[in-house]
């Protein structure tokens, strides 16, 4: 089984002229029910399917496996999705030894960035880079699975 083991923050200030890559993602939910999530997501021309479980108390860890499938199958997997669709460009910043994903969001997510990095534990030390801000790791409404559900600019 493959952990998953990541936190989450919500962003404040400049992030685009540290990233030394930027990508287009749009993705949608073949099914957002909690503690399992099959998600379809199209990166940069390339299909990818994913299965999220369950988070741990804290929601830092969780199962995720992911395969990357040809283009032409993510898009007609697309049409299986519940409504809803998540529309954000992902920005890579380098940290120390770590490499946070900056998701600025669009449509109905218009004003919400998150940051997100990857550790090897679930006390792994890490750098903050200046932009970082408040934690909201295991804070289900920033779930891009629950964004779809209820987006932020409804709250």
């Amino acid at each position: 089984m493959s952990q998953e083991i990541e936190r989450k923050f919500l962003v404040k200030g400049e992030y685009k002229s540290k990233a030394y890559e930027q990508s287009r993602i749009v993705q949608g939910y073949i099914s957002s029910a909690r503690g399992r999530t099959v998600r379809v997501r199209i990166r940069d021309g390339k299909g990818y399917l994913t299965i999220k479980g369950a988070s741990n108390a804290s929601g830092t860890s969780r199962y995720e496996w992911e395969k990357e499938l040809p283009l032409s199958e993510a898009e007609e997997l697309m049409k299986l999705c519940e409504p809803g669709v998540i529309d954000k460009t992902r920005y890579l910043v380098r940290s120390g030894r770590h490499m946070f994903e900056v998701d600025e969001f669009y449509g109905e997510n218009e004003g919400l960035v998150v940051a997100e990095v990857e550790l090897a534990s679930e006390d792994e030390a890490f750098e903050k880079p200046d932009f970082i801000g408040r934690e909201v790791t295991g804070d289900v409404r920033y779930y891009n699975s629950q964004l779809m559900k209820r987006p932020y600019t409804t709250w």
